[in-house]
């Protein structure tokens, strides 16, 4: 684990650079304040990067989107790889027909509805269809209510003997600078206990996530593991699953983990990332991109 002052001499060394999203490239307030300079000296010197991100509230060009919306264009809809395709492979080889009922908005349904299955919010389940749900999807952490919605996906749950997939595995996300939110990953968690089955998770840090996103820039190009770093905010996501596929790690303080604290939590995860760096900006004159 070393400490490094410059996001660049780290760029330096790898010919890849997987991004999480949130806390590293944004925040709850935007984009990290000069985050654009990294991937102008990323295009510059013809370094290949993806967001790898578990997201899987909207599709890649939704999300690539929303960050042109922040001012960032370099990040298009091939740069990302999200849990969200994941959870599209699973369904197009394991759930061939049926209903799928998912806890989300419908932007996030956008994953089930190009598996071609028909898709229905759980608040929509009723005595009439509740025996046509062929799967269950956790998607998002809106787009329903707390209250009847979660009792209603219990009961499902209960009732029927069906997968049920996971499609982001965060439990929380930074809301303000001292406050989170519950996520997606947090809200499956309770239920996986409250009903006693055992969940489908797709996302950081399980390694299928990495191989995912490997096997992808190996179909046009030799690339070892050796060639990527991970660079994400969270230890027990992106540094996890980083260093559980093989691959370096960057741990940034912008997001999860905080300057102030961030020693304190590797010792008490004992998950330890390759380096170490305030942010991923690069520090470099403007002159030189």
């Amino acid at each position: 684990m070393k400490r490094i002052d410059n996001f660049k001499s780290i760029i330096d060394k790898y010919e890849i650079i997987f991004f999480d999203a949130f806390g590293v490239i944004k925040t709850y307030a935007g984009l990290v304040p000069g985050i654009e300079k990294t991937f102008s000296y990323l295009e510059k010197e013809n370094k290949e990067y993806y967001v790898v991100t578990n997201d899987a509230s909207r599709s890649p060009e939704q999300l690539a989107a929303s960050f042109h919306r922040m001012g960032l264009h370099a990040i298009t809809p091939e740069r990302i790889v999200s849990s969200g395709m994941l959870t599209k492979e699973f369904l197009d080889l394991k759930v061939p027909d049926g209903i799928v009922a998912y806890l989300g908005t419908p932007d996030s349904a956008h994953y089930i509805e190009r598996s071609g299955l028909k898709t229905l919010p759980v608040g929509e389940v009723n005595e009439h269809n509740i025996d046509k749900i062929s799967a269950m999807i956790f998607l998002d952490d809106e787009g329903f209510n707390w209250f009847e919605d979660l009792n209603k996906t219990v009961n499902l749950l209960r009732r029927r003997t069906i997968p049920v997939i996971v499609a982001n595995t965060d439990r929380a996300y930074p809301l303000t600078a001292t406050n989170v939110s519950i996520a997606i990953g947090g809200i499956a968690a309770m239920i996986e206990s409250v009903v006693g089955k055992q969940f489908i998770r797709f996302g950081k840090p399980d390694s299928q996530m990495f191989m995912f996103a490997y096997d992808l820039i190996r179909e046009y190009r030799k690339v070892a593991k050796n060639d990527i770093v991970m660079v994400g905010d969270t230890l027990n996501t992106d540094i996890l699953g980083g260093n559980k596929f093989g691959l370096d790690t960057v741990l940034v303080l912008t997001g999860n983990t905080q300057a102030k604290d961030y020693e304190n939590r590797i010792t008490a995860a004992g998950i330890m990332p390759t380096y170490i760096c305030d942010t991923a900006v690069v520090d470099i004159d403007e002159l030189d991109l």
